[in-house]
């Protein structure tokens, strides 16, 4: 039934670590013809369950054994939240009949979750499943995406005839049942009757569920054209929040290509344009903010990435966001346009096209300066390879059409500046949480939805240490993915402040270890890299041996650099 269910829907990937209390609901998936993948954690089937969500639009599924299984995903659940992810995790739970009576992994679940999902809800008869998942679906995409719990304790997921035969060994105390055991009998008999009563006479939807949310009114373009006419250095920053229907996105690029308004991609938004649009600023933004006479934040909320508004200040700015929340947060927009930033932008182009040559000038000019700043920074010596050389060199040697999975500090934040996104949906970073660990799952539905594309993680060696042991799932499931390592042997996001706030670097320091040896323990290869030629002779090999589904690993020794002295770590 579940699996059925999840057919309707257009789910073509179920991501689960395997437990006793969820087997039949990946046995059914895999006889439905959905792909199962395991893997070695639990947070990673969340993880990667998010990024076919982020890829698609679509829900993306996991499935959870109860108590550690379940909480093991709390982080990549939370992280979906914020990332506003529909993402639908189904979890195990003890039978309902022994509830709070101290079975094995049997925790109060619900309260756990309720506070970080859209709805979290139990199965209580096997008739629940088919109308609980499809609303769940339906909860999942409408208006701010999000993800979604479903408790399905063990006795909804096997057989009737298997259940019965298990409450009927429990009733069985003696060989001679006394009037106390034949009560518990009649209780358990009449307990199975109501938990599969009428369990086939409920009907599938066979149509997936299409997402509602808010729309603009004619009044909200209007008053954003008026506003447009009165400026002269308009500036767009376009986020995550405008890529929630990315099967459209490239209608979001023509109508940021016919508006005209030079632009800021951040988050999901990144490689929208490709790879040099000329509307596309890169560097310096606080700047740009700074001198802009009209601001549009498509799906970017005022938070600390914008410094909570500061950087806005009291210029006029325009707000397109589905999140009520968003839209106000710790600022007051000059016009709040609570809707999809796509289709808000789409009209709005059909309505007002801008060209302001001399504000694009003067940006282009100050991009230029900094890509000279960047290269000049490239040609530094000194112990180790020079991350941004690295970077420089990795930006040319990339495949076209490289999706490129962010995950870790100061060596991932570097990269940011130095490597240009190719196309849209080729960026997945954690967001605003700004988690570690993401790297793998995120590859791993990458990898799913686009089987034909190179998927890259950068690591950096802190964050590498959360989910190497997943290059076993690369492998298993030949989806052939490079993570490249920028090892300085330091998480030095955290090291730059608490070396010169604390005179200290307790606890921050690695080691210059050979993660390269950990892909040949499960079929892969990798190799540690110390010059500039040994790196680019391994990136071309890396591309060819993932043309094969072989993954690959590349452990790059790099050195210190003061490219972002200065940097903040909260």
């Amino acid at each position: 039934m579940i699996a059925q269910v999840l057919k309707n829907q257009g789910v073509q990937f179920l991501f689960t670590l395997c437990g006793g209390h969820i087997s039949p609901i990946f046995v059914g998936a895999e006889k439905m013809g959905i792909r199962v993948i395991d893997t070695r954690h639990e947070a990673t089937a969340v993880f990667a369950a998010d990024a076919v969500a982020r890829l698609t639009g679509k829900p993306g599924v996991a499935a959870v054994t109860a108590g550690p299984g379940l909480t093991n995903t709390i982080t990549a659940l939370k992280n979906a939240q914020m990332a506003q992810s529909p993402l639908i995790l189904l979890g195990g739970a003890a039978a309902t009949m022994l509830k709070g009576r101290g079975a094995l992994q049997d925790i109060d679940q619900l309260s756990i979750l309720k506070p970080i999902v859209k709805w979290a809800v139990r199965i209580k008869k096997v008739k629940e499943i088919i109308p609980v998942l499809e609303k769940a679906f339906e909860v999942a995409q409408d208006g701010v995406p999000g993800p979604v719990f479903i408790e399905c304790p063990i006795d909804t997921l096997f057989s009737e005839e298997l259940v019965r035969e298990w409450y009927a060994v429990k009733s069985k105390t003696t060989a001679v049942p006394s009037i106390k055991d034949k009560a518990v009998q009649w209780y358990l008999e009449r307990h199975a009757r109501k938990l599969f009563e009428d369990k086939n006479n409920v009907a599938f939807n066979p149509l997936p569920q299409s997402a509602k949310f808010p729309v603009h009114t004619i009044a909200d373009t209007s008053k954003a054209v008026s506003l447009l006419k009165q400026c002269k250095s308009p500036l767009m920053i376009v986020g995550s929040g405008a890529m929630l229907r990315p099967a459209q996105a490239n209608e979001l690029a023509n109508a940021i290509e016919k508006l005209g308004i030079p632009v800021y991609l951040s988050g999901m938004g990144r490689g929208l344009l490709g790879r040099n649009h000329t509307l596309h600023i890169r560097h310096k933004r606080k700047e740009a903010i700074k001198e802009a006479d009209l601001i549009i934040l498509a799906g970017v909320p005022n938070d600390f990435r914008l410094d909570y508004g500061n950087h806005i200040g009291k210029r006029k700015f325009i707000s397109v966001n589905r999140s009520k929340a968003d839209l106000f947060l710790n600022k007051k927009p000059t016009l709040a346009v609570q809707a999809d930033p796509l289709g808000f932008l789409t009209e709005l182009s059909l309505l007002i096209q801008m060209n302001p040559a001399n504000w694009l000038n003067k940006l282009h000019e100050r991009d230029a300066l900094r890509d000279g700043e960047i290269k000049k920074q490239a040609e530094e010596t000194g112990e180790g390879l020079n991350p941004v050389k690295l970077l420089t060199e990795l930006e040319m040697l990339l495949p076209h059409d490289a999706v490129l999975v962010a995950d870790g500090g100061d060596f991932v934040a570097t990269a940011s500046y130095v490597l240009r996104v190719r196309q849209p949906l080729s960026w997945l970073d954690p967001g605003a949480f700004g988690t570690l660990g993401v790297g793998a799952g995120f590859a791993i539905g990458a990898a799913l939805v686009f089987p034909n594309r190179p998927v890259w993680i950068l690591y950096g060696d802190g964050s590498a240490g959360y989910s190497l042991m997943e290059f076993d799932t690369f492998q298993r499931h030949q989806l052939g993915i490079t993570a490249l390592i920028g090892n300085d042997a330091c998480w030095t996001q955290i090291a730059r402040d608490q070396v010169t706030f604390l005179n200290s670097d307790c606890a921050v320091m690695l080691e210059s270890s050979d993660y390269d040896k950990i892909p040949f323990a499960f079929g892969a290869q990798g190799m540690r890299v110390e010059t500039m030629v040994s790196f680019t002779q391994i990136v071309q090999q890396a591309i060819e041996r993932n043309k094969t589904g072989a993954s690959f690993l590349i452990n790059a020794i790099i050195g210190k650099t003061d490219f972002r002295k200065g940097s903040i770590s909260v």
